[in-house]
C-alpha cells in the first residue's frame, strides 16, 4: 500500500491508464473512460451475503486487486481517492434517481465534482450503463456524445438534473441533485439502505454492466443487452451456468462452480 493509504499505481494499472498524469481535462477524460469499460458495476456481493464496504483498503482489495466491480458509493469513492491523488479538486454530491421512478426518491446516488480552470465537470463512473462515459461540464445544455449516446445538465430550480439519451431518442432524467457536499457518513447510511432494504433493486435483483464510448453491456437478471449503434440487442440467459459463463467472458467477474446469487428476480 503507497503512503496516505491509497496506491495510485495499482489502481491506474487496473483500469489501463499506467502512465498518466497532472489533473487535467484530458487526464479526467481519459481516466474516466477507462475506468468505465475496466471496472464493472455490479451488486453481487449482496447477493452472497456479504457486506458492502467503503472504506479505501476494502475498495482496493475488491475493486483493484481482485478485479472485482461494485455501485455508485464504492465506484466514486474509488474514483475519488485516485483524482485527488492526481491533484484535483474534488466534492462528493448526493443525487435523487429519477430514472424509471414513478415518485421522490431518496438521495441514494453518489457522483463527483471535478473543478477545473476550465470550470466544473461532473465526474461518474458508478451509474452503471445508462450514465456518462466522460465528463460533463457544469454548463446548462451542452451536450457530450460518446458513440450513440449523450448526456447534458440542465438546470430545474435549485437543482441540476442529468439527462441522457440513445441514438435519435429523446432526453431522460437520470437523477437530480444540488451542490451541497456530502460526507462519507452519508454515504455509509445510503449505503446501508442500498444493500440491506427488503425491497431495494439492488437486493432483489442481479445487475453487471460496462460501458464503453460505442457501446453499453447489461445484464439484469437473466437478460443480457448490447446497445450499440445498431440498436439493442438482447439475449436471455437459460442456466445458472450460463450466467457465471457470461459474467465472466463478458464482465470479467469469475466466480467459482456452483455459485448461486440470492436476487428474488432471478428465477430460471
Amino acid at each position: 500500500m503507497s503512503e496516505g493509504g491509497f496506491d495510485l499505481p495499482a489502481y491506474l494499472a487496473r483500469v489501463g491508464c499506467p502512465g498518466v498524469a497532472g489533473a487535467t481535462l484530458a487526464t479526467l477524460t481519459a481516466l474516466h473512460e477507462a475506468h468505465g469499460g475496466a471496472v464493472p458495476f455490479e451488486n453481487l456481493d449482496i447477493l452472497l451475503g456479504r457486506k458492502v464496504l467503503l472504506d479505501l483498503d476494502s475498495l482496493q482489495r475488491k475493486l483493484v486487486l481482485a478485479c472485482r466491480g461494485g455501485y455508485c458509493f464504492e465506484q466514486n469513492t474509488l474514483f475519488q481517492a485516485a483524482l485527488e491523488r492526481l491533484g484535483f479538486a474534488v466534492s462528493a454530491l448526493g443525487a435523487r434517481v429519477r430514472l424509471g421512478a414513478t415518485g421522490i426518491r431518496p438521495r441514494l446516488h453518489m457522483l463527483l465534482r471535478v473543478d477545473l480552470p476550465a470550470g466544473g465537470f461532473l465526474a461518474d463512473v458508478g451509474f452503471g450503463g445508462g450514465g456518462p462515459v466522460h465528463p460533463v461540464p457544469f454548463e446548462p445544455g451542452v451536450e457530450v456524445r460518446t458513440g450513440p449516446f449523450a448526456h447534458r445538465l440542465v438546470r430545474e430550480d435549485e437543482s441540476w438534473v442529468l439527462q441522457g439519451r440513445s441514438g435519435s431518442g429523446g432526453w431522460t432524467d437520470l437523477y437530480a441533485f444540488t451542490l451541497e457536499p456530502q460526507y462519507p457518513v452519508d454515504f455509509e447510511v445510503a449505503n446501508h439502505y442500498t444493500s440491506t432494504w427488503p425491497t431495494q433493486a439492488f437486493v432483489v435483483n442481479l445487475t453487471a454492466q460496462r460501458s464503453w464510448p460505442d457501446r453499453r453491456l447489461v445484464l439484469r437478471n437473466r437478460e443480457l443487452t448490447l446497445e450499440d449503434e445498431g440498436g439493442t440487442h438482447q439475449t436471455r440467459l437459460d442456466t445458472p451456468e450460463e450466467l457465471l459463463d457470461t459474467l465472466r467472458s463478458e464482465f470479467g467477474l469469475a466466480f467459482p462452480a456452483g455459485t448461486r446469487f440470492s436476487a428474488r428476480n432471478l428465477v430460471f
